[in-house]
């Protein structure tokens, strides 16, 4: 009552122009006119997360600018460096940001909700969003080598069996390998191990340095104590425990500058602890390596139990990876790269599907039903279902009274996402939702029915209202993203409605779609062909741009359209010929970066269409990759390094999952096309081509492709959810000709198209 009461636009008014401020009512006015009007700005969560990454960015400005003799983390390093491809100018930049190496990966197990992070110069930090630890070499002479600041640096990710960051330091002093793992340890604590292993030929010496920073920027360390020779804590409540004593022990404060500085001077510390009012204590403790040995060996600990109790509701903790993905899809083809990438990235989407399905460890360690929806598709696509159907009952937690499943303020997707993937659970796991879900659902498509906007004579007129959507689109707008994702939840939502008994449901969810999508094509209709160009942009109001990527949800995943749709056809074309920047999408939008999952999408476009570009695409990515073959949400065009979100990003991972999957098997209305995006380098092999079990709406199914090169033959494994209802099978791989497969045909020639000899419509060759 009393903000009705008071004038309070009259007020700010005279207050700014009292201090000589801004008008803050008329600058709002102003920036809201470049978006469409709407009953959310901006997402209240996301200028929450804005204002936490920024504060820690004018830290950033605070404490590194003035102190580049210190010793900081590699995109430090690199950002602040002129002439170095990552500068950026700090200038006008008001908190200062990681923005060109937004690279790490995550270390963890598979039912755990722990990832300690190691960025692409070994930095461990072992808390969420916590400090870290580094790790240093010392020659004889006194010289210091510091990873951020070396180019000789190499890093790999260890899967086999196990999921491990392997770091190696190469020095003209020597190497420093360190190996970092989360375990179980004999208490069942999850525990991060780091195994160092020292090789200097001369002698010198390995130094463990605790650091107040992370990969991020500023991470407070107030206080430091030295325990004992064997361990020493941060903060009052982690140790970090040794299996071996330090031989010295090196402590400093902000103002006494940085522990380097004394252990390039070897003044050891006389006092066991170190307090710091500013939150920038440092510490190292030194390891001597011999002449005589050579090389050294250590290992250290740090017990997470602590963190495990502020993270972990589902107490899933001691499943090994092999048990957790024995059922996974396997792959087998003669690109080692392409290989590699599949089964780390398998890991990767298993690590963030622990307990919340995330898309990130780090920055984006928290819940969006967008990225949610699609990393459940690639964990059902990959045969990991029992990942999704643990999740979906938490989804009832985030629907609001109204129907809204909401991820956060003024974004219109989510609920078609939710029943999309409602009833791709049923349909490819074979499993039924329970009621509680079945009745979420159903209010879910009524939220969808009174949310359309009814304006009559207007291009929106029974479109979602002006939203914020995937953010990656640009400012408030009627977005056809929102629209489709609409049509896709409610065209599936029937399909489950009619298995559940639902019919008079399903006849409702019917008409709403047909009425949502005669509104969603007069829509489209309306726009000038000047500005449509053939194609679909981001909205009724825009012309083609790079937001034209969201329009694209219409053919990948949700297929309304068929395979060769001209509309679509067109706006994968015009992204390519204007939005794409060294052979990946480039974003303008937010992102400002190649955008590896969206780079996908539009790759499984040219799929559908038969277009040999797909494999242009798919080089691309897996060069992006990082060494330990992840990607950030969007790559640094100069730098190679993340630059937007975060550095591990299990959209990403899910979309390469998918990728791959339907290169063997995908799936197009009631068929199933095997092998469409085979490379004919693998044919042309000896070796066996692999791949599944995938689920598909009708069951599993296996593609085995053996023999001799010039003697190949494929083999279908199937297990149907209902054998009186399979899927039509067409064998569909480039340079052979077509055919379809019949259930239990057993193994099959394939005929190149050249020889016109044999017709495999005779299956000659079954066996």
């Amino acid at each position: 009552m009393l903000s009705k009461m008071l004038p309070w636009k009259y007020l700010m008014q005279r207050a700014a122009h009292h201090y000589g401020f801004i008008n803050p009512v008329s600058f709002l006015a102003r920036l809201r006119k470049f978006s469409q009007p709407s009953e959310v700005a901006e997402p209240i969560e996301l200028l929450r997360a804005g204002v936490t990454f920024h504060a820690r960015g004018l830290i950033n400005t605070k404490a590194i600018q003035t102190n580049l003799d210190w010793v900081w983390p590699y995109w430090v390093e690199k950002q602040f460096k002129p002439g170095d491809p990552s500068f950026v100018p700090r200038a006008f930049s008001f908190s200062h940001v990681n923005l060109t190496h937004r690279d790490w990966s995550a270390v963890g197990l598979p039912n755990m909700a722990l990832y300690p992070i190691v960025d692409p110069r070994g930095l461990i930090t072992p808390l969420y969003d916590g400090w870290s630890l580094d790790f240093w070499l010392q020659d004889t002479q006194g010289t210091l080598y510091f990873p951020s600041r070396h180019a000789d640096f190499q890093q790999r990710l260890n899967t086999d069996g196990r999921l491990q960051v392997e770091s190696i330091f190469d020095t003209e002093a020597g190497t420093l390998t360190a190996i970092t793992e989360l375990i179980l340890n004999a208490q069942g604590h999850p525990e991060l191990t780091v195994s160092l292993h020292g090789q200097m030929p001369d002698g010198g010496r390995m130094l463990v340095a605790a650091r107040p920073y992370n990969p991020e920027g500023i991470q407070f360390i107030e206080q430091i104590a030295v325990d004992s020779p064997h361990q020493f804590t941060v903060n009052k409540d982690t140790a970090i425990a040794f299996d071996q004593p330090s031989d010295e022990v090196y402590l400093s404060n902000y103002r006494h500058g940085d522990v380097a500085t004394d252990v390039a001077r070897n003044v050891a510390s006389e006092q066991q602890s170190i307090r710091c009012d500013a939150g920038m204590a440092t510490a190292a403790l030194a390891f001597d390596i011999p002449r005589e040995q050579g090389q050294r060996a250590l290992s250290l600990s740090i017990d997470l139990s602590r963190e495990q109790s502020r993270e972990s509701t589902r107490g899933e903790r001691s499943a090994t990876w092999d048990e957790v993905l024995k059922s996974a899809a396997v792959l087998n083809v003669p690109d080692r790269q392409l290989q590699t990438l599949y089964d780390t990235n398998l890991k990767t989407l298993t690590l963030l599907s622990a307990e919340d399905i995330v898309p990130g460890p780090y920055t984006y360690k928290r819940f969006w039903f967008r990225d949610a929806c699609l990393m459940m598709n690639a964990l059902l696509a990959v045969n990991l279902p029992d990942r999704v159907g643990r999740a979906l009952p938490d989804f009832r937690k985030q629907q609001k009274h109204d129907g809204y499943f909401q991820s956060q303020e003024g974004e219109w997707d989510s609920n078609g996402q939710v029943l999309w993937m409602f009833n791709r659970y049923e349909a490819l796991s074979g499993q039924s939702l329970n009621d509680d879900l079945v009745r979420a659902a159903r209010k879910a498509v009524q939220w969808i029915e009174k949310k359309r906007e009814q304006a009559p004579g207007t291009r929106h007129h029974g479109l979602f209202p002006a939203g914020f959507s995937a953010e990656h689109f640009g400012p408030n707008d009627h977005y056809y993203w929102d629209d489709f994702w609409a049509i896709g939840g409610l065209r599936g939502i029937a399909d489950l409605f009619r298995r559940h008994g639902l019919e008079d449901d399903a006849v409702e969810v019917d008409r709403l779609r047909n009425t949502l999508e005669t509104d969603v094509q007069q829509s489209i209709d309306s726009i000038e062909p000047h500005r449509r160009q053939g194609g679909i942009p981001a909205s009724p109001y825009r012309r083609m741009d790079s937001g034209a990527i969201g329009s694209m949800v219409a053919d990948y995943p949700l297929q309304l359209n068929a395979a060769n749709d001209p509309a679509m056809a067109a706006t994968a074309n015009f992204l390519i010929d204007h939005c794409f920047y060294k052979g990946a999408f480039f974003q303008d939008m937010i992102h400002s970066g190649q955008n590896i999952y969206l780079t996908l999408a539009v790759a499984q476009t040219l799929l559908r269409q038969g277009d040999d570009r797909v494999h242009d695409l798919l080089d691309t990515v897996a060069k992006a990759a990082s060494p330990t073959g992840h990607w950030p949400e969007a790559v640094h065009p100069s730098s190679g390094g993340g630059c937007m979100g975060d550095g591990q990003h299990g959209w990403a991972a899910a979309e390469y999952l998918m990728m791959i999957r339907n290169l063997f098997v995908r799936e197009e209305n009631d068929q199933l096309i095997i092998g469409s995006g085979l490379r004919a380098s693998w044919l042309n092999s000896d070796e066996r081509l692999h791949f599944g079990p995938t689920l598909t709406p009708w069951g599993a199914v296996t593609v085995t492709i053996d023999g001799p090169a010039d003697d190949r033959r494929i083999r279908l494994d199937t297990d149907w959810h209902e054998s009186q209802h399979i899927p039509e099978l067409q064998v569909a791989i480039p340079g052979y000709q077509q055919f379809q497969y019949r259930e239990q045909a057993g193994a099959i020639r394939l005929h190149p198209v050249t020889d016109h000899k044999e017709s495999m419509n005779e299956h000659s060759d079954v066996h």
